[in-house]
Protein backbone atom coordinates (compact mmCIF):
# COMPACT_ATOMS: atom_id res chain seq x y z
CA UNK A 1 0.00 0.00 0.00
CA UNK A 2 1.32 3.35 -1.02
CA UNK A 3 2.03 6.23 1.34
CA UNK A 4 -0.93 8.15 2.70
CA UNK A 5 -1.08 11.82 2.03
CA UNK A 6 -0.25 13.28 5.62
CA UNK A 7 -0.49 16.73 5.95
CA UNK A 8 0.13 17.10 9.28
CA UNK A 9 3.20 15.28 8.53
CA UNK A 10 4.20 17.18 5.79
CA UNK A 11 3.99 20.36 7.77
CA UNK A 12 5.65 18.94 10.93
CA UNK A 13 8.59 17.98 8.14
CA UNK A 14 8.33 21.38 6.44
CA UNK A 15 9.75 23.15 9.69
CA UNK A 16 12.01 20.46 10.70
CA UNK A 17 13.61 18.77 7.48
CA UNK A 18 16.28 20.58 5.80
CA UNK A 19 15.27 20.46 1.88
CA UNK A 20 17.80 20.38 -1.65
CA UNK A 21 14.24 21.14 -3.37
CA UNK A 22 11.65 23.31 -2.43
CA UNK A 23 8.76 23.78 -5.11
CA UNK A 24 6.28 26.02 -4.99
CA UNK A 25 2.68 25.76 -6.58
CA UNK A 26 0.72 22.36 -7.18
CA UNK A 27 -0.22 22.55 -10.28
CA UNK A 28 0.51 19.95 -13.13
CA UNK A 29 4.17 22.14 -13.30
CA UNK A 30 5.14 21.77 -9.65
CA UNK A 31 3.64 18.42 -9.41
CA UNK A 32 5.39 17.72 -12.27
CA UNK A 33 8.90 19.24 -10.69
CA UNK A 34 8.32 17.76 -7.68
CA UNK A 35 8.04 14.03 -8.71
CA UNK A 36 11.14 14.72 -10.71
CA UNK A 37 12.65 15.86 -8.08
CA UNK A 38 11.99 13.61 -5.46
CA UNK A 39 12.18 10.51 -7.97
CA UNK A 40 15.80 11.94 -8.55
CA UNK A 41 16.54 11.04 -4.23
CA UNK A 42 16.34 14.48 -3.69
CA UNK A 43 14.88 15.82 -0.28
CA UNK A 44 11.94 17.36 -1.50
CA UNK A 45 9.17 19.64 -0.61
CA UNK A 46 6.04 20.74 -2.31
CA UNK A 47 3.71 23.81 -0.73
CA UNK A 48 0.31 25.02 -2.30
CA UNK A 49 -1.40 27.84 -1.56
CA UNK A 50 -4.80 26.78 -1.89
CA UNK A 51 -5.52 22.80 -3.27
CA UNK A 52 -4.01 20.50 -5.82
CA UNK A 53 -4.66 21.87 -9.19
CA UNK A 54 -7.54 24.45 -8.08
CA UNK A 55 -6.72 26.89 -11.14
CA UNK A 56 -5.67 26.01 -14.25
CA UNK A 57 -4.41 22.04 -14.25
CA UNK A 58 -8.11 21.03 -13.23
CA UNK A 59 -9.87 23.63 -16.03
CA UNK A 60 -8.41 22.01 -19.39
CA UNK A 61 -9.95 20.58 -22.03
CA UNK A 62 -9.08 17.15 -21.00
CA UNK A 63 -6.61 16.31 -23.97
CA UNK A 64 -3.13 14.88 -24.06
CA UNK A 65 -2.03 15.78 -27.10
CA UNK A 66 0.14 16.97 -29.94
CA UNK A 67 -1.97 20.06 -30.75
CA UNK A 68 -3.07 19.39 -34.30
CA UNK A 69 -3.72 23.59 -34.46
CA UNK A 70 0.05 24.00 -34.13
CA UNK A 71 0.70 22.36 -37.36
CA UNK A 72 -0.65 24.95 -39.50
CA UNK A 73 1.58 27.55 -37.76
CA UNK A 74 4.41 25.25 -38.56
CA UNK A 75 5.25 24.73 -35.43
CA UNK A 76 6.68 21.35 -35.60
CA UNK A 77 9.63 21.39 -33.05
CA UNK A 78 6.30 21.81 -30.11
CA UNK A 79 3.82 19.19 -31.90
CA UNK A 80 7.05 16.60 -31.68
CA UNK A 81 7.69 17.26 -28.67
CA UNK A 82 3.99 17.37 -27.41
CA UNK A 83 3.07 13.61 -29.39
CA UNK A 84 6.18 12.81 -27.80
CA UNK A 85 5.27 13.27 -24.13
CA UNK A 86 1.38 11.96 -24.99
CA UNK A 87 2.98 8.89 -25.59
CA UNK A 88 4.99 8.77 -22.76
CA UNK A 89 1.58 9.55 -20.26
CA UNK A 90 -0.19 7.52 -22.34
CA UNK A 91 2.40 4.29 -21.40
CA UNK A 92 3.25 5.45 -17.74
CA UNK A 93 -0.85 6.34 -16.73
CA UNK A 94 -2.49 3.41 -18.42
CA UNK A 95 -5.40 4.17 -15.65
CA UNK A 96 -6.10 7.96 -16.43
CA UNK A 97 -5.29 8.49 -20.00
CA UNK A 98 -7.01 6.68 -23.16
CA UNK A 99 -6.98 6.88 -26.58
CA UNK A 100 -9.81 9.03 -27.78
CA UNK A 101 -10.64 8.99 -31.58
CA UNK A 102 -11.84 12.74 -33.14
CA UNK A 103 -13.28 13.30 -36.80
CA UNK A 104 -12.92 15.92 -38.17
CA UNK A 105 -15.86 17.13 -40.81
CA UNK A 106 -15.80 17.81 -44.20
CA UNK A 107 -18.18 20.16 -45.79
CA UNK A 108 -16.10 21.14 -48.97
CA UNK A 109 -14.18 19.24 -51.25
CA UNK A 110 -10.50 20.67 -50.13
CA UNK A 111 -11.08 19.55 -46.79
CA UNK A 112 -10.51 16.01 -47.66
CA UNK A 113 -6.42 16.32 -48.69
CA UNK A 114 -5.89 19.61 -46.54
CA UNK A 115 -6.67 18.03 -43.32
CA UNK A 116 -5.99 14.37 -44.53
CA UNK A 117 -2.56 15.52 -45.29
CA UNK A 118 -1.94 17.57 -42.14
CA UNK A 119 -3.24 14.35 -39.75
CA UNK A 120 -0.67 12.12 -41.63
CA UNK A 121 2.09 14.43 -40.88
CA UNK A 122 1.04 14.25 -37.27
CA UNK A 123 0.86 10.70 -37.56
CA UNK A 124 4.38 10.72 -38.75
CA UNK A 125 5.72 13.58 -35.95
CA UNK A 126 4.47 11.05 -33.64
CA UNK A 127 6.57 8.45 -35.32
CA UNK A 128 6.52 4.90 -32.78
CA UNK A 129 4.65 6.24 -29.75
CA UNK A 130 1.32 6.84 -32.27
CA UNK A 131 -1.44 5.97 -30.93
CA UNK A 132 -2.97 5.00 -34.26
CA UNK A 133 -3.26 5.89 -37.85
CA UNK A 134 -5.36 8.69 -39.33
CA UNK A 135 -7.79 7.76 -42.41
CA UNK A 136 -10.68 9.10 -44.26
CA UNK A 137 -14.19 8.36 -43.77
CA UNK A 138 -17.03 8.58 -45.21
CA UNK A 139 -20.50 10.25 -45.27
CA UNK A 140 -21.82 7.51 -43.78
CA UNK A 141 -19.08 6.37 -41.61
CA UNK A 142 -18.93 10.33 -40.05
CA UNK A 143 -22.78 10.18 -39.01
CA UNK A 144 -22.47 6.31 -37.62
CA UNK A 145 -19.52 7.59 -35.54
CA UNK A 146 -21.41 10.56 -34.53
CA UNK A 147 -25.34 10.60 -35.15
CA UNK A 148 -25.64 14.09 -33.75
CA UNK A 149 -23.59 15.74 -36.61
CA UNK A 150 -24.72 18.14 -39.17
CA UNK A 151 -25.41 16.18 -42.32
CA UNK A 152 -26.42 18.51 -44.46
CA UNK A 153 -23.22 19.16 -47.49
CA UNK A 154 -21.65 16.46 -45.31
CA UNK A 155 -19.61 15.09 -47.54
CA UNK A 156 -17.06 12.62 -44.84
CA UNK A 157 -14.90 13.45 -42.74
CA UNK A 158 -11.33 12.39 -41.70
CA UNK A 159 -10.69 10.28 -38.31
CA UNK A 160 -7.33 10.96 -36.13
CA UNK A 161 -6.44 9.53 -32.38
CA UNK A 162 -5.14 11.94 -29.27
CA UNK A 163 -5.44 11.06 -25.83
CA UNK A 164 -8.03 12.22 -23.46
CA UNK A 165 -7.55 12.13 -19.37
CA UNK A 166 -8.89 13.54 -16.23
CA UNK A 167 -6.49 16.55 -15.17
CA UNK A 168 -7.46 16.63 -11.55
CA UNK A 169 -7.39 13.01 -10.88
CA UNK A 170 -3.76 12.84 -12.76
CA UNK A 171 -3.29 15.83 -10.25
CA UNK A 172 -3.44 13.93 -6.86
CA UNK A 173 -1.44 10.80 -8.76
CA UNK A 174 1.65 12.84 -8.92
CA UNK A 175 1.21 14.13 -5.91
CA UNK A 176 1.04 10.77 -4.61
CA UNK A 177 3.75 9.62 -6.75
CA UNK A 178 6.39 12.37 -5.40
CA UNK A 179 5.02 11.11 -1.55
CA UNK A 180 5.94 7.50 -2.62
CA UNK A 181 9.29 8.98 -3.43
CA UNK A 182 9.72 11.15 0.25
CA UNK A 183 8.92 14.22 -0.32
CA UNK A 184 7.06 16.60 1.56
CA UNK A 185 4.07 17.37 -0.02
CA UNK A 186 1.16 20.13 1.39
CA UNK A 187 -1.63 22.15 0.32
CA UNK A 188 -2.89 25.11 2.01
CA UNK A 189 0.02 26.35 2.78
CA UNK A 190 1.38 29.93 1.32
CA UNK A 191 4.69 31.47 0.65
CA UNK A 192 4.96 34.74 2.54
CA UNK A 193 8.59 35.93 1.74
CA UNK A 194 12.03 33.87 1.07
CA UNK A 195 14.74 32.83 3.34
CA UNK A 196 18.44 34.51 1.90
CA UNK A 197 21.59 33.22 2.94
CA UNK A 198 24.66 35.87 1.41
CA UNK A 199 22.37 36.95 -1.49
CA UNK A 200 21.25 34.09 -2.91
CA UNK A 201 17.13 32.52 -2.42
CA UNK A 202 18.13 29.62 0.81
CA UNK A 203 14.24 28.72 1.24
CA UNK A 204 10.79 30.61 1.91
CA UNK A 205 8.61 31.61 4.71
CA UNK A 206 5.43 30.07 4.49
CA UNK A 207 2.26 30.30 6.65
CA UNK A 208 -0.32 27.07 7.36
CA UNK A 209 -3.82 28.91 6.04
CA UNK A 210 -5.24 26.64 8.39
CA UNK A 211 -3.66 27.48 11.66
CA UNK A 212 -2.17 30.69 10.83
CA UNK A 213 1.56 29.56 11.80
CA UNK A 214 4.38 30.54 9.86
CA UNK A 215 7.27 28.10 9.24
CA UNK A 216 10.60 28.75 7.97
CA UNK A 217 11.45 25.95 5.03
CA UNK A 218 14.90 25.52 4.40
CA UNK A 219 16.18 24.61 0.63
CA UNK A 220 19.12 24.56 -1.58
CA UNK A 221 16.93 25.60 -4.43
CA UNK A 222 13.29 26.98 -4.62
CA UNK A 223 11.34 26.56 -7.27
CA UNK A 224 8.62 28.96 -8.65
CA UNK A 225 5.64 27.00 -10.32
CA UNK A 226 2.78 28.83 -10.04
CA UNK A 227 1.58 29.12 -12.90
CA UNK A 228 -0.55 31.96 -13.76
CA UNK A 229 0.75 33.85 -10.56
CA UNK A 230 4.38 33.11 -11.06
CA UNK A 231 4.68 36.69 -11.75
CA UNK A 232 3.37 37.55 -8.27
CA UNK A 233 5.96 35.41 -6.99
CA UNK A 234 9.01 36.44 -8.59
CA UNK A 235 8.06 40.00 -7.99
CA UNK A 236 7.71 39.14 -3.95
CA UNK A 237 11.86 37.97 -4.83
CA UNK A 238 12.19 40.95 -6.90
CA UNK A 239 10.12 43.50 -6.91
CA UNK A 240 11.20 44.93 -10.24
CA UNK A 241 11.00 41.81 -12.57
CA UNK A 242 9.24 41.96 -15.32
CA UNK A 243 5.97 40.10 -16.59
CA UNK A 244 6.48 36.92 -18.37
CA UNK A 245 3.29 35.62 -17.87
CA UNK A 246 -0.12 36.51 -20.31
CA UNK A 247 -3.20 35.52 -18.94
CA UNK A 248 -5.33 33.70 -20.99
CA UNK A 249 -9.42 32.79 -20.38
CA UNK A 250 -10.62 29.17 -21.73
CA UNK A 251 -13.82 28.34 -21.34
CA UNK A 252 -15.76 24.80 -21.75
CA UNK A 253 -19.81 24.05 -21.79
CA UNK A 254 -20.68 21.22 -20.56
CA UNK A 255 -23.74 19.18 -22.20
CA UNK A 256 -25.90 16.03 -21.49
CA UNK A 257 -24.33 13.02 -23.44
CA UNK A 258 -27.30 12.99 -25.80
CA UNK A 259 -25.66 15.49 -27.66
CA UNK A 260 -22.92 13.24 -28.37
CA UNK A 261 -24.06 9.98 -28.46
CA UNK A 262 -20.73 7.33 -28.89
CA UNK A 263 -17.09 7.38 -28.25
CA UNK A 264 -15.76 10.17 -30.74
CA UNK A 265 -15.26 13.32 -30.49
CA UNK A 266 -15.24 15.98 -32.75
CA UNK A 267 -11.95 18.36 -34.04
CA UNK A 268 -13.85 21.65 -35.18
CA UNK A 269 -10.79 23.12 -37.53
CA UNK A 270 -12.07 26.74 -38.07
CA UNK A 271 -14.17 28.71 -35.49
CA UNK A 272 -15.23 32.20 -35.73
CA UNK A 273 -11.76 33.43 -34.30
CA UNK A 274 -9.64 30.65 -35.84
CA UNK A 275 -9.34 28.78 -32.93
CA UNK A 276 -10.40 24.80 -32.97
CA UNK A 277 -13.09 23.85 -31.36
CA UNK A 278 -13.36 20.36 -29.60
CA UNK A 279 -17.07 18.45 -28.79
CA UNK A 280 -15.84 15.82 -26.73
CA UNK A 281 -17.33 12.54 -24.67
CA UNK A 282 -16.05 12.81 -21.06
CA UNK A 283 -17.43 10.92 -17.79
CA UNK A 284 -20.73 10.39 -19.31
CA UNK A 285 -21.57 14.12 -20.41
CA UNK A 286 -20.48 16.40 -23.25
CA UNK A 287 -17.92 18.60 -23.59
CA UNK A 288 -17.38 21.80 -25.91
CA UNK A 289 -14.66 24.44 -25.89
CA UNK A 290 -12.48 26.15 -25.71
CA UNK A 291 -12.11 30.50 -26.12
CA UNK A 292 -8.64 31.96 -25.85
CA UNK A 293 -10.08 35.18 -24.33
CA UNK A 294 -7.13 37.66 -22.96
CA UNK A 295 -7.60 38.82 -19.50
CA UNK A 296 -6.14 41.95 -17.48
CA UNK A 297 -5.01 39.73 -14.52
CA UNK A 298 -4.35 36.71 -13.13
CA UNK A 299 -7.28 34.76 -11.49
CA UNK A 300 -8.27 32.11 -9.13
CA UNK A 301 -11.90 31.63 -9.98
CA UNK A 302 -12.51 33.13 -13.49
CA UNK A 303 -15.84 33.28 -14.72
CA UNK A 304 -17.25 32.82 -18.35
CA UNK A 305 -17.70 35.61 -20.12
CA UNK A 306 -21.07 36.15 -22.14
CA UNK A 307 -19.47 36.47 -25.43
CA UNK A 308 -17.56 33.47 -24.85
CA UNK A 309 -20.66 31.37 -24.27
CA UNK A 310 -22.37 32.57 -27.01
CA UNK A 311 -19.24 31.83 -29.10
CA UNK A 312 -19.14 28.10 -28.14
CA UNK A 313 -22.86 27.71 -28.61
CA UNK A 314 -22.88 29.27 -31.83
CA UNK A 315 -19.93 27.04 -33.40
CA UNK A 316 -20.96 23.74 -31.89
CA UNK A 317 -24.09 24.62 -33.39
CA UNK A 318 -22.24 24.55 -36.54
CA UNK A 319 -21.45 20.96 -36.58
CA UNK A 320 -24.56 19.39 -34.54
CA UNK A 321 -28.00 18.61 -36.25
CA UNK A 322 -29.02 19.29 -32.68
CA UNK A 323 -28.46 22.43 -31.76
CA UNK A 324 -27.22 22.95 -28.00
CA UNK A 325 -28.74 26.32 -26.56
CA UNK A 326 -27.99 27.86 -22.84
CA UNK A 327 -30.54 25.58 -21.14
CA UNK A 328 -28.75 22.72 -21.88
CA UNK A 329 -25.60 23.72 -20.17
CA UNK A 330 -25.22 21.61 -17.21
CA UNK A 331 -21.77 23.19 -16.10
CA UNK A 332 -19.37 25.90 -17.32
CA UNK A 333 -16.04 26.63 -16.31
CA UNK A 334 -13.25 28.79 -16.90
CA UNK A 335 -9.23 28.65 -16.29
CA UNK A 336 -6.43 30.45 -17.73
CA UNK A 337 -3.44 29.40 -18.94
CA UNK A 338 -0.30 30.80 -18.85
CA UNK A 339 1.24 31.60 -21.74
CA UNK A 340 4.93 32.65 -21.98
CA UNK A 341 5.09 37.01 -22.73
CA UNK A 342 7.80 37.51 -25.49
CA UNK A 343 6.24 40.39 -27.32
CA UNK A 344 4.44 43.81 -26.78
CA UNK A 345 1.35 44.49 -25.13
CA UNK A 346 -2.15 43.72 -27.32
CA UNK A 347 -0.91 40.87 -28.98
CA UNK A 348 -3.39 38.05 -29.86
CA UNK A 349 -3.04 35.28 -27.18
CA UNK A 350 -3.00 32.68 -29.95
CA UNK A 351 -0.08 33.97 -31.25
CA UNK A 352 1.75 34.11 -28.14
CA UNK A 353 3.94 30.71 -27.39
CA UNK A 354 2.34 27.80 -25.78
CA UNK A 355 6.27 26.54 -24.88
CA UNK A 356 7.64 26.83 -21.75
CA UNK A 357 10.45 28.84 -20.52
CA UNK A 358 12.64 28.79 -17.67
CA UNK A 359 13.79 31.68 -15.75
CA UNK A 360 16.83 32.07 -12.83
CA UNK A 361 16.49 35.61 -10.69
CA UNK A 362 19.63 37.12 -9.86
CA UNK A 363 19.19 35.80 -6.57
CA UNK A 364 18.41 32.09 -7.95
CA UNK A 365 14.73 31.86 -8.03
CA UNK A 366 14.00 29.52 -10.34
CA UNK A 367 10.89 29.75 -12.32
CA UNK A 368 9.14 27.75 -15.04
CA UNK A 369 6.32 29.11 -16.97
CA UNK A 370 4.13 28.17 -19.73
CA UNK A 371 3.99 24.63 -21.25
CA UNK A 372 1.03 22.60 -21.02
CA UNK A 373 -0.63 19.54 -19.03
CA UNK A 374 1.11 17.15 -22.03
CA UNK A 375 4.26 18.60 -22.11
CA UNK A 376 4.12 18.51 -17.71
CA UNK A 377 7.03 15.76 -17.57
CA UNK A 378 9.61 17.59 -20.06
CA UNK A 379 8.84 20.95 -18.27
CA UNK A 380 9.76 19.34 -14.94
CA UNK A 381 13.07 17.61 -15.96
CA UNK A 382 14.68 21.05 -17.75
CA UNK A 383 13.20 22.97 -14.91
CA UNK A 384 15.41 20.61 -12.43
CA UNK A 385 18.55 20.78 -15.44
CA UNK A 386 18.70 24.47 -13.93
CA UNK A 387 17.56 23.69 -10.58
CA UNK A 388 20.76 21.68 -10.36
CA UNK A 389 23.24 24.09 -11.23
CA UNK A 390 21.63 26.59 -9.20
CA UNK A 391 21.46 24.43 -5.83
CA UNK A 392 24.73 22.86 -6.27
CA UNK A 393 23.27 19.74 -6.25
CA UNK A 394 25.22 16.70 -7.06
CA UNK A 395 23.72 15.60 -10.93
CA UNK A 396 21.37 12.80 -11.28
CA UNK A 397 19.67 11.39 -14.27
CA UNK A 398 15.96 11.92 -14.85
CA UNK A 399 14.13 8.92 -14.52
CA UNK A 400 10.46 9.87 -15.13
CA UNK A 401 10.29 8.88 -18.78
CA UNK A 402 9.76 5.15 -17.17
CA UNK A 403 8.29 6.46 -14.20
CA UNK A 404 5.09 4.62 -13.58
CA UNK A 405 2.41 7.26 -11.76
CA UNK A 406 0.53 6.49 -8.99
CA UNK A 407 -2.07 4.22 -9.05
CA UNK A 408 -1.06 2.45 -12.60
CA UNK A 409 -2.74 -0.24 -13.80
CA UNK A 410 -3.26 -2.11 -16.94
CA UNK A 411 -4.91 -1.20 -19.78
CA UNK A 412 -6.75 -4.13 -19.91
CA UNK A 413 -7.16 -5.16 -16.60
CA UNK A 414 -10.90 -6.75 -16.23
CA UNK A 415 -11.40 -5.60 -13.07
CA UNK A 416 -11.48 -1.85 -13.85
CA UNK A 417 -12.67 -1.50 -17.84
CA UNK A 418 -12.34 2.10 -19.24
CA UNK A 419 -16.16 2.80 -18.29
CA UNK A 420 -16.05 2.18 -15.07
CA UNK A 421 -16.22 5.15 -12.68
CA UNK A 422 -13.35 4.02 -10.78
CA UNK A 423 -10.52 3.80 -13.28
CA UNK A 424 -9.02 6.73 -12.70
CA UNK A 425 -7.97 5.51 -9.70
CA UNK A 426 -6.28 2.96 -10.82
CA UNK A 427 -5.13 0.32 -8.10
CA UNK A 428 -6.35 2.58 -5.48
CA UNK A 429 -9.97 1.62 -6.53
CA UNK A 430 -9.80 -1.49 -4.17
CA UNK A 431 -9.52 0.90 -1.43
CA UNK A 432 -12.87 2.45 -2.33
CA UNK A 433 -14.24 -0.90 -2.57
CA UNK A 434 -13.57 -2.18 0.66
CA UNK A 435 -14.58 1.20 2.28
CA UNK A 436 -18.05 0.98 0.57
CA UNK A 437 -18.55 -2.96 2.34
CA UNK A 438 -17.54 -1.80 5.41
CA UNK A 439 -20.04 0.75 5.30
CA UNK A 440 -22.80 -0.08 2.90
CA UNK A 441 -24.29 3.88 2.82
CA UNK A 442 -21.16 4.91 1.11
CA UNK A 443 -21.46 2.66 -1.52
CA UNK A 444 -24.51 4.30 -3.10
CA UNK A 445 -24.34 6.79 -5.38
CA UNK A 446 -24.24 10.23 -4.56
CA UNK A 447 -26.90 11.43 -7.04
CA UNK A 448 -28.37 9.95 -10.09
CA UNK A 449 -26.84 12.12 -12.13
CA UNK A 450 -23.44 11.79 -10.90
CA UNK A 451 -21.25 8.65 -10.85
CA UNK A 452 -19.55 9.38 -7.54
CA UNK A 453 -20.58 6.99 -4.03
CA UNK A 454 -19.68 8.58 -0.32
CA UNK A 455 -16.88 6.21 -0.40
CA UNK A 456 -15.10 8.06 -2.97
CA UNK A 457 -15.81 11.15 -0.82
CA UNK A 458 -14.46 9.28 2.56
CA UNK A 459 -11.08 8.30 0.43
CA UNK A 460 -10.34 11.70 -0.39
CA UNK A 461 -10.01 12.96 2.90
CA UNK A 462 -8.40 10.13 4.37
CA UNK A 463 -6.28 9.45 1.62
CA UNK A 464 -5.91 12.17 -0.86
CA UNK A 465 -5.36 15.31 1.70
CA UNK A 466 -9.14 16.89 0.44
CA UNK A 467 -9.73 19.63 2.73
CA UNK A 468 -13.26 21.16 2.24
CA UNK A 469 -16.31 20.30 0.04
CA UNK A 470 -14.59 21.78 -2.54
CA UNK A 471 -11.96 19.77 -2.70
CA UNK A 472 -14.16 16.76 -2.65
CA UNK A 473 -16.56 17.57 -5.24
CA UNK A 474 -14.68 19.45 -7.52
CA UNK A 475 -11.59 18.01 -8.15
CA UNK A 476 -11.67 14.87 -6.24
CA UNK A 477 -14.20 13.91 -7.88
CA UNK A 478 -15.71 16.07 -10.62
CA UNK A 479 -19.23 16.68 -9.35
CA UNK A 480 -19.00 20.69 -10.06
CA UNK A 481 -17.77 20.25 -13.72
CA UNK A 482 -20.19 17.05 -14.66
CA UNK A 483 -24.10 19.20 -13.08
CA UNK A 484 -23.22 22.06 -11.22
CA UNK A 485 -26.86 21.92 -9.82
CA UNK A 486 -26.05 18.28 -8.60
CA UNK A 487 -23.55 18.97 -6.94
CA UNK A 488 -25.08 21.64 -4.95
CA UNK A 489 -27.50 19.21 -4.18
CA UNK A 490 -24.73 16.95 -2.81
CA UNK A 491 -23.29 19.20 -0.60
CA UNK A 492 -24.76 18.77 2.43
CA UNK A 493 -23.95 14.79 2.15
CA UNK A 494 -20.31 15.52 1.47
CA UNK A 495 -19.90 18.28 4.36
CA UNK A 496 -21.38 14.74 6.23
CA UNK A 497 -18.81 12.41 5.08
CA UNK A 498 -15.43 14.94 5.18
CA UNK A 499 -16.98 16.40 8.41
CA UNK A 500 -16.82 12.91 10.21
CA UNK A 501 -13.31 12.15 8.90
CA UNK A 502 -12.15 15.88 9.63
CA UNK A 503 -13.97 16.08 12.49
CA UNK A 504 -15.98 19.48 12.18
CA UNK A 505 -18.51 20.43 14.12
CA UNK A 506 -22.35 21.42 12.94
CA UNK A 507 -21.10 25.46 12.32
CA UNK A 508 -18.32 24.09 9.77
CA UNK A 509 -20.63 21.84 8.10
CA UNK A 510 -22.97 24.58 7.38
CA UNK A 511 -19.81 27.37 6.30
CA UNK A 512 -18.41 24.63 3.78
CA UNK A 513 -22.63 23.64 2.04
CA UNK A 514 -22.86 27.73 2.28
CA UNK A 515 -19.23 28.33 0.86
CA UNK A 516 -19.80 25.58 -2.16
CA UNK A 517 -23.03 26.36 -2.91
CA UNK A 518 -22.35 29.85 -3.58
CA UNK A 519 -19.27 28.88 -5.58
CA UNK A 520 -21.83 26.65 -8.01
CA UNK A 521 -23.32 29.04 -9.05
CA UNK A 522 -21.11 30.84 -10.81
CA UNK A 523 -20.81 27.25 -12.96
CA UNK A 524 -24.30 27.54 -14.04
CA UNK A 525 -25.59 30.14 -16.74
CA UNK A 526 -27.98 32.46 -15.43
CA UNK A 527 -31.29 31.79 -16.97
Amino acid sequence: MAPRMDRDAAIARLGSDSFEVLVVGGGATGLGVAVDAASRGFRTALVEAHDFAQATSSRSTKLVHGGVRYLEQMDFSLVTEALRERGILYRNAPHLVRDLSFVVPRFHWWEGPFYGIGLKLYDALAGRLNLAPSRGLSRDEVVAAIPNVERQGLLGGIRYHDGQFDDARLAIALARTAVAHGAAVANRVEVVGFERRDGHCAGARVVDRETGREIAVRAKVVINATGIFADSLRRLDDPSAPAQVEPAQGVHLVLDRSFLAGDTAIMVPHTDDGRVLFVIPWHGVTLVGTTDTPMPKADLEPRALPDEVEFILRNAARYLARDPRREDVLSVFAGQRPLVHRGGSGTATKSLSRSHEVIVSPSGLVTIVGGKWTTYRKMAEDTMSHATIVGGLEPRPCVTETLQVHGALERTDPALPAEDPLRTYGADAAEILAIGRTRPDLSRPLHPRLPYTGAELLYAAREEMARSVEDALSRRTRCLLLGAAAAAEVAPRAAEILGEELRWDAARRAREVESFRRLAEGYRLPA
